[in-house]
């Protein structure tokens, strides 16, 4: 799905409001993760892909967008990086957990 097709993605608004953090890929203009930032209240790793059709420039229209988004809690990987946007949601996951214990031990 992408911002041409919004419809989509607030069909699956249920989803977005219940993450803990969302990867959100992207190519052509790189305007999706802006999106879903903007609706989501967890934490977004943007990738930027370098497939797509149009003057994407392999990936670098999509990069700098997402580096340039205004939208909070964006945190954006390098061209075609799913694999270090895996592992930052990871850690993003495991340092809430870690968090959360620590909390209910002082409490």
């Amino acid at each position: 799905m992408g911002v041409a097709g919004i419809h989509r993605l607030l069909q699956n608004r249920h989803l977005i409001d219940d993450a803990d953090v969302l990867i959100v890929i992207a190519g052509m203009e790189g305007a999706l993760p802006s999106v879903v930032a903007g609706l989501a209240g967890c934490p977004v790793v943007a990738v930027p892909t370098s497939i797509g059709y149009g003057a994407s420039f392999n990936g670098l229209s999509a990069l700098l967008t997402m580096l340039n988004s205004c939208a909070v809690g964006i945190g954006v990987v390098n061209i075609d990086n799913g694999f270090g946007a895996a592992m930052l949601a990871g850690q993003i996951l495991r340092t809430a957990s870690k968090i959360g214990e620590r909390m209910q031990k002082e409490a």
